[in-house]
């Protein structure tokens, strides 16, 4: 099952979803999940990794969490944003096209999407849901992922890997684009990981 494979940071794509203002002051462990997020990102651009960001209706909900947003506009790897509307990134105008560009020399059916995102039980569900159904590889990083309490992410992350998403982190994320200890990236990211111990 292709669901299961390693990540390859030649066919990855880390999509970060609305991590915006109201909706993280009522999210479980928002602060693990902001920092663990900027991780992700600067881990992806280590190792060449392009990162689209979404909002959901920011007029209403606001904008992304300032330090996300100053992370996302430093990376130097390809980028995208998408506004929304649709729960579902899928449903949204321009971001089947926004990967195809991110990607452009990779099968849909062999993309590996990493995802960040809340909520976890809305947003990031439906995303998931459409993009297995469509074919995709998805990888759900935990610790980058939540929802306005614990049970509604508990169990949102629970149906979605029963659907066929990886459960991973950005640590494992980072280690499995590297491969090995040769990798020239291998230093910069071990710099980032060891930057302090991750808590909510």
């Amino acid at each position: 099952m292709k669901s299961a494979e390693l990540l390859d940071a030649s066919r990855s794509i880390v999509v970060v979803i609305d991590l915006q203002g109201k909706l993280m002051e009522m999210a479980y462990r928002h602060r693990l999940v902001i920092d663990a997020t900027k991780r992700l990102m600067q881990l992806a651009a280590i190792f060449d990794v392009p990162v689209m960001l979404t909002e959901q209706y920011p007029k209403g909900l606001g904008a992304t969490v300032p330090e996300v947003r100053e992370v996302f506009d430093g990376l130097t790897v390809p980028t995208r944003t998408l506004d929304k509307t649709s729960f579902g990134c899928c449903g949204a105008s321009g971001f089947t096209q926004a990967l195809r560009e991110l990607r452009p020399d990779i099968d849909h059916s062999e993309r590996q999407i990493v995802i960040a995102g809340i909520e976890a039980h809305v947003c990031v569900m439906q995303t998931t849901l459409e993009l297995l159904t469509r074919g995709e590889q998805v990888h759900l990083c935990w610790e980058c992922i939540s929802s306005r309490g614990e049970e509604y992410r508990r169990h949102a992350l629970d149906r979605m890997q029963q659907a066929g998403a990886q459960l991973t982190n950005h640590e494992s994320a980072c280690f499995e684009w590297a491969r090995d200890k040769t990798h020239p990236g291998f230093k910069a990211m071990n710099q980032i990981l060891r930057q302090g111990q991750l808590t909510g």
